[in-house]
This record gives C-alpha cells, structure tokens and sequence, in this order.
C-alpha cells in the first residue's frame, strides 16, 4: 500500500487528539486540516490548518474524513461528507438511535463511499488472540459469553455531554456497553432474542446508569451483559465459555491505564479424573502491553480505500446490527419499567 491518501478530522475531543496523533504515525496518511466548534482547538493543533466549518473542510482535495463528533451531530457530518465524495471513518456508537445508522447507510450505499465505524476492542490484543483461539476450534464450540464494562463516574460525570440525553441519545449502554454488544456479535454473530432492564437510581440522569442485558440466537448461545456507571472502578471482562474450556479477557489497555493490564486467560475443561482440584483447571495466562488497536483500525480503513475493497471489519452492516441490539434493548426496558409501575 503506496498511496497517500489526504484527510481531515471533524470534531477535536479527546478522539480527535486520538485520531490526529495515529494519523502522523501513519506513512499513508496525510493530514489536511481540522474542524471543531471549539476555537481552543487553535491552541492544541498549531501544526494543521483550522477550518471554520466542516462544509468548508469537505472542500478541499481530501480522500475521507474521521468524524470524532456528538453522537447528535455524526450521522449529518458522516452522510454530508459521503455526499461530498469523501470516505469516512465514524466514532461510535453510529449516532442516537437505529434511524440515525439507517440514513447513514442508505448515504453509504447512494455515494458508494467506504464507511467504517470505530469499534477498536475488535482490534485488541487479547480479542484478536481470543478470535484466533476460537476459529481454531480448539476449545470447540461456543456455549455463551459474558461480559462486564463499567466505569467509575467521577466528580465531572455528570457534566458529560454523553449523559444529555439531546445529544447522546442515550445512557451508558449507549456509551460504553455498545463495545461489548459489538464484540458478542463478533465471536457469536446475530442475536436474535434480547432483554433488558436498566436504572438511575445514583446519577439520576434522565438515562440509564445501568444495564442488564440478556441475549440469544437461533444457536442457542447465550450472552449477559452488565453495563455501568456505577462500579466505582473501570472494569472489562469479557468471558467466552466454549464446549471444552474458556477464555476470559481482563483488563483493558487504555489512555489512562485505568483498567488495569491486559490479559487472556485460557482454561481448558478438566473434571476429577484429569484434574485433583475439581472446578479449578489449568489456565494459561497471557499478558499485552502494547496497544495497537487504534493503529490497526486505522491501517485497516486506508488499505479498504486504496485497494478498493469493501469494509469488512467494523462495518456499516456491524453499526447497524448493534443499534438494532440496542433498540430492542431500550424497547424492552421501557416495556419492563411499565410493568414493573
């Protein structure tokens, strides 16, 4: 892959900084200029050009945009810069609702643009050795999996934009959960039956602080999740329970470290004639310290444009399988609330 391909970046939070940094670190990419509505933007990007709007940003010579804005505000960045010819590589979750992803794609497939989404837990190192290990088939099947995402909240949690519900669209399972629920669908694939409760009942915002998730398919695997803003410590596990062992993913490799190291553990089954310690089999643990995934991701999306193939990994098609998770999430929670009244 020789190609230069010239971007720019709309919105300059704390993914924008994410997304400029591993653009430099990028020989194929060229960063053309930035746009956001704050103007202490200037201050923290000297080196690139400042636009005063995106519309002026979508008329220079650039190849695609990284749209790192709101969730209120992507879906009509991400459809306007595929109007305008730009590819375009969208933070999640793909906006607030399972609409906004529908318009997205309907503009995805009119301007025949590559669109890729920014679930980068899929390019973990610890998922990506997990996927390996099941694709092998060397534990067998899948029976289930399991997973826990939180955060702490902090003193300025509730000052968030992603806790307004005007602009998020919704809670923390909006926020956080949607990797897990990505990453369900990524070792299971569709689900097709989903239940779901939620509360409010510390941050009292006008959405969930909580969720409880509980998925199936016509496989009958079965997946749970616990998304919260109330762990009072930033948790990830992820555990896949197959027919002869389990793999369990903790620790998450972050900005800020706070999720602890990143480690797979991997269990194989043992019952009492293979093992003394009954319930406790062997585990191989394996440690990562490095985080490539926003790299990889990256390197992923330009290699898709310049040798003209399809987004496969993070897709459109992913988007939106896991909005419609989401929105069946909501519905059924509001559904359990009434009954609950």
């Amino acid at each position: 892959m020789s190609a230069l391909l010239k971007v720019g970046i709309i919105g300059y939070g704390y993914m924008g900084e994410i997304r400029h940094r591993v653009i430099e670190s990028n020989p194929h990419l060229d960063l053309i200029g930035i746009w956001d509505t704050n103007i202490q933007v200037k201050e923290k990007s000297k080196r690139c050009r400042i636009f005063d709007s995106f519309e002026k940003l979508l008329k220079e010579d650039i190849d695609a945009v990284f749209v790192c804005t709101p969730n209120r505000y992507s879906p009509e960045i991400c459809i306007e810069s595929m109007r305008k010819g730009k590819h375009v590589f969208c933070e999640k979750p793909p906006g607030c609702s399972l609409d906004d992803i529908k318009n997205i794609k309907t503009a995805e497939e009119d301007s025949k643009m590559k669109l890729m989404f920014g679930f980068n837990h899929r390019f973990h190192p610890a998922v990506i050795k997990a996927k390996f290990i099941v694709e092998s088939n060397r534990l067998g099947a899948i029976i289930g999996v399991r997973g826990v995402y939180g955060k702490s909240g902090g003193q300025s949690f509730h000052k968030s934009w992603r806790n307004n519900k005007a602009i998020s669209g919704g809670g923390i399972l909006l926020d956080q959960g949607v990797h897990m629920l990505d990453l369900f669908r990524y070792f299971c694939g569709d689900f097709d039956y989903v239940k779901c409760f939620t509360s409010n009942s510390f941050w009292k915002f006008d959405l969930e602080d909580n969720a409880y998730v509980i998925l199936q398919n016509k496989k009958k695997q079965t997946a749970f999740l616990h998304s919260s803003a109330t762990l009072w410590k930033h948790t990830f596990q992820l555990t896949v329970i197959l027919e002869q062992g389990y793999l369990v993913i903790e620790g998450l490799l972050s900005k800020s470290g706070s999720y602890g190291r990143e480690r797979l553990i991997m269990g194989k089954r043992q019952f009492e004639n293979e093992s003394n310690a009954i319930g406790n089999p062997v585990e191989e643990i394996t440690y990562f310290d490095c985080d490539l995934s926003w790299n990889l991701e990256v390197e992923e999306f330009a290699r898709c444009i310049v040798q003209d193939v399809p987004i496969s990994v993070s897709s459109s098609e992913d988007a939106l399988k896991v909005m419609e998770i989401i929105d069946k999430a909501y519905c059924d929670a509001r559904l359990n609330t009434k009954q609950g009244d």
